[in-house]
């Protein structure tokens, strides 16, 4: 296809009245100074805030749209089409613009056919139009972007067929002043896609739909735009009493379900791993189909994981109250005061760690204690339940995949598909898997650097491959993460060859010399000689409980110790000689943290290490994670002043 030259682009951005191009749209535009003014048709508009510069040719929306351009840009956005399609129309109505112009009537774009079947039953047609605003988010870096900041995965994004409401599908609909535009539109404003004016009720939304057995039971919109008209409800859902339950695929499977207050909450669990999860609409949106499901599968308990503000509290309350008459188990995730699931999940990252934590600690709402589980210690009413399993997904298995490993690159191969990976050994650490990754099919290739944990980055291999290769995106993704396993497998060998080389191994006179030591009857006497030489004299018991406590770190259950007494009584001199005691690589000392400090540490940085912290206020914001770390055994010390 031949390029435009740009001076074509430029003339006809320049000479064509976009005035008229506005006006033929039925737009009543008024002079106001140098500029005119009407209302915008491309969001429900009440007062003019559509602005229109004939000086610069240019227009610009001030309300909810926040969007403008040349005559191009507005064509594109009034019919729905590309930029190529937009400049062909503008060169179809307008020839004498356009260098050697042919006949308009060859030159003029056919419209986009209708992405609906308009003789399809409603539940068909509600598919088509979750279809449709799926691929529109999938092509939309706006929506996209709005996602990733809230943490929602490029793989909920495609499980769950999240869309994106851009009031394109009007424009691709027939005409309304045709039969077939006039009967499309009534079904979409019964169906409630469509407002009684005809504007997208949805739109500016990334949508989220709620399907049960292939058929679309709810749609649930969230504006994406920051600069929204005064009163603009930021949440939308379809007319009428809300049906079906999100992710009732995941009831069945496990009997803990993690239930939300939001779908974006759900939404945020599942995306951390966290698939046993599913959502009320609202915190007065827990309906009978949710009862219902419940008892049809089942459930045994429920993590109540509202929002942590007083409307939040009220209503979990209440819910519990209605889940335990049924035999149901209810239990309340705790998030920091103020703060919802997907705050949480975005402040405190990594979002799998945080909301795992939270998940663990969650509180029994029952009156009585707690149920009683194995190896689960007596609960006191409203007290953190450790036991309490967090249902991450689990790990994926890892088959045999044949490949040829060689010094400096990996070669993986799929029928007529060859996959070269180099860089895995650059890899230092568990938690990513960087490579130079090449596949090709006889001539064509691609190549890229990227992550492979990273889901968007996989995603962009996929689509670019998919076409220099000329197969299906489905293939590639199947290929892909085979390669992922393998090369996982193999970057876990290559780390674990590395550990063990670096391993420090006792000689047989240092072994012998510390056995003896261990033995010997006088020991602990021998401890309290050196904790006098260090200069601490008394407090016999507690040096001794403190030093017993230090060196349990290398237990898979070791002890936490609290140093507590009055102001200048030698509780950090208690804490110090017994720190001292131990190797310095083995202990870490801070004055304060916060909860999110911790998740930024590697997986193993406090394994059999002794965390200490100078004073008990400062561990107080980090309570969730410590708590969280310690019923999940992690070696941990909370030597606290």
């Amino acid at each position: 296809m031949a390029r435009i030259p740009d001076e074509q682009i430029e003339r006809l951005k320049q000479e064509v009245s976009l005035i008229s191009l506005v006006e033929r749209q039925g737009i009543t535009l008024k002079k106001h100074g140098k500029d005119y003014l009407g209302l915008c048709p491309f969001h429900d508009d009440k007062e003019p805030s559509l602005v229109i510069s004939p000086e610069k040719n240019l227009w610009h929306c001030l309300g909810a749209c926040q969007t403008g351009g040349s005559v191009i840009d507005w064509v594109m956005k009034i019919e729905g089409v590309s930029f190529r399609q937009a400049v062909e129309q503008l060169q179809a109505d307008y020839p004498s613009l356009v260098a050697n112009a042919v006949p308009a009537k060859r030159l003029r774009p056919k419209k986009q056919p209708s992405p609906l079947n308009a003789s399809a039953e409603d539940q068909a047609l509600l598919s088509q139009v979750v279809d449709y605003y799926h691929e529109i988010l999938k092509g939309d870096a706006e929506g996209l972007a709005y996602l990733e900041k809230r943490g929602i995965s490029v793989e909920a994004i495609d499980h769950f067929k999240l869309g994106l409401a851009n009031r394109t599908l009007g424009y691709r609909l027939p005409e309304k002043t045709r039969k077939a535009g006039a009967e499309i539109r009534g079904r979409l404003q019964s169906l409630g896609i469509l407002r009684q004016s005809g504007h997208e009720h949805f739109n500016g939304s990334v949508v989220i739909p709620v399907i049960n057995n292939d058929q679309v039971q709810e749609l649930y919109g969230r504006k994406v735009g920051e600069r929204l008209r005064k009163g603009t409800p930021l949440h939308l859902y379809l007319p009428g009493p809300h049906q079906g339950v999100f992710n009732v695929e995941a009831l069945p499977t496990s009997k803990e379900i993690i239930l939300c207050e939001s779908l974006i909450d759900a939404l945020t669990f599942w995306s951390a791993g966290y698939r046993n999860v599913t959502a009320s609409y609202g915190i007065e949106g827990f309906t009978d189909d949710h009862l219902n499901a419940f008892r049809e599968y089942n459930t045994e308990r429920v993590l109540i994981a509202y929002d942590r503000d007083a409307a939040g509290e009220v209503a979990s309350e209440k819910l519990a109250k209605q889940l335990m008459a049924e035999g149901i188990d209810c239990y309340r995730i705790q998030f920091p005061k103020g703060m919802d699931a997907n705050e949480y999940a975005c402040q405190v990252k990594p979002a799998s760690k945080s909301l795992g934590v939270v998940i663990r600690s969650a509180v029994w709402l029952g009156k009585e204690d707690a149920p009683k589980r194995e190896a689960e210690p007596k609960s006191e009413v409203r007290e953190p339940v450790p036991s309490l399993p967090a249902a991450v997904i689990p790990e994926p298995p890892k088959p045999d995949i044949p490949a040829e490993v060689k010094e400096d690159e990996v070669i993986i191969a799929f029928g007529e598909r060859r996959y070269r990976v180099r860089g895995l050994d650059k890899n230092t650490g568990l938690n990513q898997l960087k490579v130079n990754l090449l596949v090709s099919k006889d001539e064509a290739i691609h190549v890229d650097s990227f992550d492979l944990y990273a889901a968007k980055a996989r995603y962009g291999f996929i689509r670019q491959a998919s076409i220099e290769l000329g197969v299906t995106e489905a293939v590639i993704k199947k290929d892909l993460g085979k390669v992922l396993l393998k090369c996982e497998s193999l970057q876990e060998q290559q780390l674990e060859k590395c550990q063990e080389s670096e391993e420090k191994v006792l000689v047989d006179r240092d072994r012998s010399a510390a056995l003896d030591l261990l033995k010997a009857p006088d020991l602990m006497q021998r401890l309290l000689d050196d904790f006098e030489t260090c200069g601490v004299v008394g407090e016999e018991s507690n040096k001794l409980v403190g030093y017993l406590a230090a060196v349990s770190r290398k237990l898979d259950k070791p002890l936490a110790i609290i140093i507590q007494s009055s102001s200048a009584a030698g509780k950090s001199s208690l804490m110090d000689a017994v720190l001292n005691l131990m190797p310095e690589e083995e202990r870490v000392h801070y004055s304060a943290m916060t909860g999110q400090s911790l998740f930024y540490m590697g997986e193993t940085n406090l394994k059999h290490k002794i965390l200490a912290i100078a004073e008990e206020e400062g561990a107080e914001q980090a309570s969730y994670a410590l708590r969280g770390l310690r019923d999940s055994h992690c070696l941990l010390r909370d030597v606290s002043a």
